[in-house]
């Protein structure tokens, strides 16, 4: 029996990508995320994420642990928002990482999900529905609210997607060449970024354009709505 758990991170900013994490360790070895200090990605320095990174690495070289990262970039955002919306897009994501995650490990899974979802039973069956001959054979799918701080193995879930999350911002920051903080609208500096990634015909292609901060501040700019986002490709995955 293998566990599975899965989380995301960049759910609210307005700017990078939306990433989903999944990861599968073997029940026996569980008890060394909590020897190790998993927990909830926001509970951690980054110091000591990177850390938790680097050792969930070694241990899938040497005890064969998998994992799967899903890179969901502004357009595909931006695309999800404006026609299932961000509940649905989500779910598409962690069925994606799922689904990897399975081809990886063809044996009966516990799946555990932080629920992207006010209604958590929903949130799993719409997971579920999207497996290719689910059920499969003595496999499980749950998902809870703050999963992340529950379970170890969510946890650690989200600390990959986290540090993943992390690596593409500061990619973007030396891209740009100017501090674009963690892509929370709150952030000073992302708050102090925003005028110049909407200077243009069009905005930054880092932006979410569908979120309320990005058309307020290009109708504060320049009096109108900012364009509609074209959207070329589902299945692309990132823009970085």
């Amino acid at each position: 029996m293998w566990h599975v758990g899965m989380d995301e991170a960049g759910r609210g900013p307005v700017l990078g990508p939306l990433v989903v994490g999944a990861v599968a360790i073997p029940t026996a070895d569980i008890e060394m995320l909590v020897e190790h200090g998993v927990k909830d990605s926001k509970d951690l320095t980054h110091k000591k994420r990177v850390k938790l990174v680097e050792w969930f690495h070694l241990q899938a070289r040497e005890r064969g642990w998998k994992f799967s990262l899903i890179i969901c970039g502004p357009e595909r955002v931006d695309h999800g928002v404006q026609s299932t919306g961000l509940n649905l897009l989500e779910v598409e994501l962690f069925s994606e990482a799922l689904i990897e995650i399975r081809q990886q490990v063809p044996e009966p899974l516990t799946v555990l999900n932080d629920a992207c979802d006010v209604n958590e039973q929903r949130f799993t069956d719409r997971i579920a529905a999207r497996m290719p001959q689910w059920p499969w054979p003595d496999s499980t799918i749950h998902s809870e609210h703050k999963a992340d701080s529950t379970y170890p193995i969510v946890g650690m879930a989200s600390i990959l997607a986290k540090v993943q999350r992390d690596r593409i911002i500061e990619q973007l920051t030396e891209e740009i060449g100017r501090p674009l903080g963690s892509g929370y609208p709150a952030d000073p500096n992302t708050k102090a970024a925003l005028p110049d990634l909407l200077r243009g015909p069009e905005p930054h292609p880092a932006l979410r354009w569908s979120w309320k901060t990005v058309s307020r501040a290009w109708m504060e700019m320049y009096g109108v709505e900012p364009p509609k986002r074209p959207f070329t490709d589902e299945n692309q995955r990132t823009l970085f």
